[in-house]
Protein backbone atom coordinates (compact mmCIF):
# COMPACT_ATOMS: atom_id res chain seq x y z
CA UNK A 1 0.00 0.00 0.00
CA UNK A 2 1.26 3.01 -0.52
CA UNK A 3 -0.52 5.50 0.93
CA UNK A 4 -0.36 6.03 4.78
CA UNK A 5 -2.99 6.55 7.65
CA UNK A 6 -1.97 8.89 10.24
CA UNK A 7 -4.08 9.43 13.48
CA UNK A 8 -5.67 5.74 13.44
CA UNK A 9 -5.15 2.27 11.57
CA UNK A 10 -5.86 0.67 8.70
CA UNK A 11 -8.21 -1.83 10.74
CA UNK A 12 -9.75 1.69 12.41
CA UNK A 13 -10.56 2.58 8.66
CA UNK A 14 -12.19 -0.46 7.66
CA UNK A 15 -14.35 -0.95 10.93
CA UNK A 16 -15.78 2.68 10.00
CA UNK A 17 -15.98 2.62 6.46
CA UNK A 18 -18.17 -0.66 6.97
CA UNK A 19 -20.40 1.78 9.17
CA UNK A 20 -20.42 3.83 6.52
CA UNK A 21 -21.21 1.63 3.71
CA UNK A 22 -23.61 -0.65 5.41
CA UNK A 23 -26.93 1.17 5.42
CA UNK A 24 -26.37 3.00 1.92
CA UNK A 25 -25.59 -0.10 -0.25
CA UNK A 26 -28.64 -2.67 2.27
CA UNK A 27 -27.97 -5.92 3.38
CA UNK A 28 -29.93 -8.72 0.83
CA UNK A 29 -29.45 -12.15 1.03
CA UNK A 30 -30.81 -12.76 -2.19
CA UNK A 31 -29.14 -11.52 -5.60
CA UNK A 32 -31.13 -8.59 -7.53
CA UNK A 33 -30.90 -6.31 -10.32
CA UNK A 34 -29.89 -2.27 -9.01
CA UNK A 35 -30.64 0.61 -10.79
CA UNK A 36 -28.04 0.43 -13.15
CA UNK A 37 -28.87 -3.11 -14.20
CA UNK A 38 -26.15 -5.04 -12.42
CA UNK A 39 -26.66 -8.09 -10.48
CA UNK A 40 -25.98 -6.61 -6.57
CA UNK A 41 -25.96 -9.18 -3.34
CA UNK A 42 -25.22 -8.56 0.51
CA UNK A 43 -24.09 -5.12 0.45
CA UNK A 44 -23.37 -4.05 -2.86
CA UNK A 45 -21.22 -6.78 -4.07
CA UNK A 46 -20.92 -7.36 -7.77
CA UNK A 47 -17.92 -9.34 -7.96
CA UNK A 48 -18.85 -12.53 -9.07
CA UNK A 49 -21.01 -15.48 -9.27
CA UNK A 50 -23.63 -14.92 -6.46
CA UNK A 51 -25.23 -17.78 -4.78
CA UNK A 52 -28.85 -18.09 -4.50
CA UNK A 53 -28.98 -16.67 -0.82
CA UNK A 54 -26.38 -15.90 2.06
CA UNK A 55 -26.24 -15.53 5.57
CA UNK A 56 -25.42 -12.24 7.01
CA UNK A 57 -22.34 -13.39 8.46
CA UNK A 58 -20.64 -14.65 4.98
CA UNK A 59 -22.33 -11.00 3.80
CA UNK A 60 -20.15 -8.96 6.60
CA UNK A 61 -17.61 -11.79 5.35
CA UNK A 62 -17.30 -10.61 1.98
CA UNK A 63 -17.98 -6.77 3.05
CA UNK A 64 -14.51 -6.90 4.78
CA UNK A 65 -12.82 -8.54 1.89
CA UNK A 66 -14.30 -5.91 -0.87
CA UNK A 67 -13.11 -3.22 1.31
CA UNK A 68 -9.38 -4.59 1.86
CA UNK A 69 -9.54 -5.05 -1.94
CA UNK A 70 -10.71 -1.66 -2.91
CA UNK A 71 -8.54 0.09 -0.58
CA UNK A 72 -5.05 -1.55 -1.81
CA UNK A 73 -6.52 -0.76 -5.14
CA UNK A 74 -7.04 3.05 -4.67
CA UNK A 75 -3.94 3.16 -1.91
CA UNK A 76 -2.45 2.19 -4.96
CA UNK A 77 -3.47 5.83 -6.67
CA UNK A 78 -2.78 8.19 -3.25
CA UNK A 79 0.27 9.11 -2.69
CA UNK A 80 -0.51 11.62 0.56
CA UNK A 81 -1.06 10.38 3.46
CA UNK A 82 -4.94 10.70 5.50
CA UNK A 83 -6.73 10.83 8.17
CA UNK A 84 -8.38 7.26 9.45
CA UNK A 85 -11.88 9.43 8.73
CA UNK A 86 -10.59 10.70 5.30
CA UNK A 87 -9.71 7.28 4.29
CA UNK A 88 -13.31 5.95 5.62
CA UNK A 89 -14.81 8.65 3.12
CA UNK A 90 -12.50 7.32 -0.05
CA UNK A 91 -13.30 3.81 0.69
CA UNK A 92 -16.76 4.41 1.04
CA UNK A 93 -17.11 5.99 -2.26
CA UNK A 94 -14.36 3.88 -4.16
CA UNK A 95 -16.10 0.81 -2.84
CA UNK A 96 -19.74 2.76 -4.87
CA UNK A 97 -17.39 3.69 -7.42
CA UNK A 98 -15.15 0.99 -8.13
CA UNK A 99 -11.18 1.81 -7.91
CA UNK A 100 -10.55 2.86 -11.71
CA UNK A 101 -12.94 5.14 -11.88
CA UNK A 102 -11.64 5.90 -8.04
CA UNK A 103 -8.12 6.46 -9.13
CA UNK A 104 -9.00 8.53 -12.29
CA UNK A 105 -10.87 11.01 -10.41
CA UNK A 106 -10.06 14.89 -10.10
CA UNK A 107 -10.50 13.99 -6.05
CA UNK A 108 -7.87 11.69 -6.40
CA UNK A 109 -5.94 13.91 -8.59
CA UNK A 110 -6.44 17.22 -5.72
CA UNK A 111 -5.25 14.88 -2.74
CA UNK A 112 -2.15 14.07 -4.75
CA UNK A 113 -1.42 17.38 -4.77
CA UNK A 114 -1.30 17.99 -1.31
CA UNK A 115 -4.74 20.07 -1.23
CA UNK A 116 -5.90 20.07 2.30
CA UNK A 117 -9.07 17.81 2.94
CA UNK A 118 -11.62 21.01 3.04
CA UNK A 119 -10.21 21.44 -0.70
CA UNK A 120 -10.81 17.65 -2.02
CA UNK A 121 -13.42 16.24 0.23
CA UNK A 122 -16.60 18.49 -1.70
CA UNK A 123 -15.28 16.60 -4.92
CA UNK A 124 -17.51 13.67 -3.32
CA UNK A 125 -20.48 15.49 -4.39
CA UNK A 126 -20.24 15.50 -8.09
CA UNK A 127 -20.84 11.80 -7.79
CA UNK A 128 -24.63 11.65 -7.59
CA UNK A 129 -25.03 10.08 -11.11
CA UNK A 130 -26.46 6.45 -11.95
CA UNK A 131 -27.42 5.59 -15.13
CA UNK A 132 -26.75 8.95 -15.99
CA UNK A 133 -29.19 9.70 -13.79
CA UNK A 134 -29.35 12.34 -10.12
CA UNK A 135 -29.92 9.80 -7.11
CA UNK A 136 -31.27 11.03 -4.17
CA UNK A 137 -29.80 8.00 -2.31
CA UNK A 138 -26.26 8.68 -3.88
CA UNK A 139 -27.07 12.71 -2.56
CA UNK A 140 -27.40 11.54 0.45
CA UNK A 141 -24.77 8.84 0.62
CA UNK A 142 -21.94 11.50 -0.62
CA UNK A 143 -22.99 14.22 1.81
CA UNK A 144 -22.16 11.16 4.67
CA UNK A 145 -19.31 10.46 3.15
CA UNK A 146 -18.30 14.33 2.85
CA UNK A 147 -19.21 14.93 6.56
CA UNK A 148 -16.87 11.61 7.50
CA UNK A 149 -14.14 13.01 4.83
CA UNK A 150 -14.29 16.19 6.90
CA UNK A 151 -14.05 14.99 10.35
CA UNK A 152 -17.77 15.80 11.46
CA UNK A 153 -18.96 12.37 11.98
CA UNK A 154 -16.84 9.58 14.06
Amino acid sequence: MKAKVIGGSIAGVLLLTAGLVRPWEGYSPKPYVDIVGKVTWCYGETKGIPKDEYKRDECEAILQTSLGRHLAGVAECIGQPLTENEWAAVLSWTYNVGVRAACGSTLVKRINRGEPASAWCPELRKWVYAGEKRVKGLVNRREAELAMCLGEVK
